[in-house]
C-alpha cells in the first residue's frame, strides 16, 4: 500500500526539557484532571436538577448533551490536524481554560438571576468545541510520555478518575447544595480547572519527530484521519461498532435522570445513589484494569466489555423497577467500561504512529460519536411524545409490554433502555463474525515495529 504518511515510521522523540516525566508526570496530570472532573461532575449534577425542576421535560436535558456533542464532532477533524501541528501540552491547557470559562459564564448568569435553560445550550456548545482538542492531545501525550506496556494502565487511571468523581460528585453536591447553593458549586468547578492547568504546567510532554513532507493545507490535513482509517478495514470496523454502541448508549443516558426521577416522584436521593453506583463500579473497574493491564488480546476485552455493558447494564437498567436493580445495573455497566475503553485505547495507541495520532484520534472520535447528537436530539421527543404516552395505563403499548417494565410515568423511557441494550449487545457480538475486527491486533502492526513491504501492502485489504 502507498505510504499515505509521506515517510517511513519513526520512533517518537523524547527530547530534553523541564518538568516531570514518564509515569510521575502522567500521575501529576491525572491528579489535576481528577480535581477538574470532580468539579465538572458536581456542576452537571446540580444543573441537571435545576433544569428538570425548571422544565420537567426530558427534551431539555437531552438538548444540553446534544449542544455539547454536536460542536465537539464538527470540530474534531480540524482539532486533530492542529494538535499534530501545535504543542500538545499547550493545547490541553487551552482546552481546560476554555471549559473553565464556560462554567464561569454560567455562574455569572446564575448569580445575576438571568440564567435560562437555553444559556446551557450555548455554553455547552462552546465547551464542546474546545473539548474536541482535549481527547486527541491527551491520548497522544500518553503515547509520548509512557511505554506501550503502560498504555492500558494509564487509560485505566483516567477511567478511575471519571468513575471516582461519579461517586463523590452526587454526594458532595447533595451536601453542599443547601450550604453554598449552585453558585458555590460552580465556583469550585472554576477553581478546579485552574488546578488542572497548574498540573499540566509541571510536566514535560515530548513532541514527536516531524516527518519531512510537504505541508498540506489545514483542510487537507483534517481529512487525513479519514483516509488513514478507511484504508484499514480493521480500524474502521472497530469504530463502526463504537458508532452503534454510542448511539444506543447516548439515547439511554440522555433519559437516565428523567426516567429515575419520573419513577420515584423526583427523589433526588435515589438518583444520586444510582449515579454513585456508576462511580463505584467504575472505580473498581479502573483499579482492575490499572493493576491488570487487560487481557493479552485486547480486542476480547473491547468486544466482550461492550456486550456486557449493554446487556447487564442498559437492558437491566430498563427492566429494573426499584433502586436495588438500578444500582446493580449501574455498577456492572461502569465496572466493565474502564476495561473496554482501556483495551480500545491500548490498541490504537500501539498501532498509530505518535506523529499521526492527533489527526487519526480526532477522526476516530468523530466516527465513534457521530451518532451521539442524533441520539440526544431524538431521545427527548421519543420519550416525551411516543414512548411515555404509549406506556401509560390504556396506552398503545401498555397491554403488550406492561408486564416487562410496568406502566405509568418513566416506563416508556425504561422500555427505550431495554431496546437500546439489546441492539448494542448484538452489534458488539457481531464483531467476532468479521476477521478484520476479530484479528485486528495481528493485521495492524505496532507503530514501533517496522512492517515488511508485504505486510504494509496488505493492511488495507486483509479481512
Amino acid at each position: 500500500m502507498e505510504d499515505i504518511t509521506g515517510g517511513s515510521a519513526s520512533s517518537p522523540a523524547r527530547p530534553g526539557g523541564f518538568g516531570l516525566r514518564g509515569m510521575k508526570g502522567f500521575t501529576a496530570v491525572w491528579a489535576g484532571q481528577f480535581v477538574s472532573i470532580l468539579g465538572t461532575s458536581m456542576t452537571n449534577f446540580a444543573l441537571t436538577i435545576w433544569a428538570w425542576e425548571k422544565t420537567g421535560e426530558a427534551t431539555a436535558l437531552a438538548l444540553v448533551g446534544f449542544s455539547f456533542v454536536a460542536p465537539y464532532i464538527l470540530m474534531s477533524p480540524f482539532a486533530g490536524a492542529l494538535v499534530d501541528r501545535w504543542n500538545r501540552k499547550l493545547v490541553m491547557m487551552l482546552s481546560d481554560l476554555a471549559a473553565g470559562a464556560s462554567t464561569l459564564a454560567v455562574l455569572l448568569l446564575f448569580a445575576s438571576g438571568r440564567l435560562e435553560v437555553w444559556h446551557l445550550y450555548v455554553t455547552s456548545a462552546f465547551a464542546g468545541a474546545f473539548q474536541a482538542f482535549q481527547f486527541p492531545a491527551f491520548s497522544a501525550a500518553i503515547t509520548l510520555m509512557l511505554d506501550k506496556e503502560q498504555y492500558a494502565r494509564a487509560n485505566g487511571m483516567m477511567s478511575l478518575a471519571h468513575s471516582a468523581s461519579n461517586i463523590f460528585a452526587p454526594v458532595a453536591a447533595g451536601i453542599l447544595l443547601p450550604i453554598v447553593g449552585i453558585g458555590g458549586i460552580m465556583a469550585f468547578d472554576v477553581v478546579s480547572f485552574l488546578a488542572a492547568v497548574g498540573a499540566l504546567a509541571l510536566i514535560h510532554v515530548p513532541q514527536p519527530q516531524a516527518r519531512e513532507r510537504e505541508k498540506p493545507s489545514l483542510l487537507q490535513d483534517s481529512m487525513f484521519g479519514f483516509r488513514y482509517i478507511l484504508g484499514r478495514p480493521s480500524l474502521l470496523g472497530l469504530q463502526l461498532i463504537f458508532l452503534v454502541s454510542n448511539f444506543t448508549g447516548s439515547i439511554g443516558f440522555s433519559l437516565l435522570a428523567p426516567m429515575i426521577l419520573s419513577r420515584t416522584g423526583n427523589d433526588n436521593l435515589i438518583l444520586g445513589s444510582v449515579q454513585s453506583a456508576f462511580g463505584v463500579g467504575g472505580v473498581i473497574g479502573g483499579l482492575v484494569i490499572s493493576a491488570w493491564g487487560g487481557p493479552r488480546r485486547k480486542v476480547n476485552g473491547l468486544l466482550l466489555g461492550l456486550t456486557s455493558s449493554s446487556l447487564l447494564g442498559m437492558t437491566t437498567m430498563g427492566l429494573g423497577r426499584g433502586v436495588a436493580i438500578w444500582v446493580a445495573a449501574a455498577f456492572v455497566l461502569m465496572f466493565v467500561n474502564p476495561i473496554t475503553n482501556g483495551c480500545s485505547q491500548a490498541i490504537w495507541q500501539s498501532k498509530i504512529p505518535p506523529e499521526l495520532q492527533g489527526r487519526v484520534f480526532s477522526t476516530r472520535a468523530l466516527i465513534a460519536q457521530a451518532s451521539q447528537p442524533l441520539a440526544m436530539f431524538i431521545a427527548g421527543p421519543l420519550a416525551d411524545r411516543l414512548a411515555e404516552p404509549a406506556m401509560m395505563p390504556g396506552g398503545a403499548l401498555a397491554l403488550p409490554l406492561g408486564w416487562l417494565v410496568g406502566t405509568g410515568p418513566g416506563t416508556g423511557m425504561a422500555l427505550i433502555f431495554v431496546a437500546a441494550g439489546i441492539i448494542g449487545a448484538s452489534t458488539s457480538l457481531a464483531g467476532y463474525v468479521f476477521d478484520a475486527i476479530r484479528n485486528v491486533e495481528e493485521i495492524i502492526p505496532d507503530h514501533d515495529v517496522t512492517a515488511s513491504p508485504e505486510v504494509e501492502t496488505s493492511i488495507a485489504t486483509r479481512g
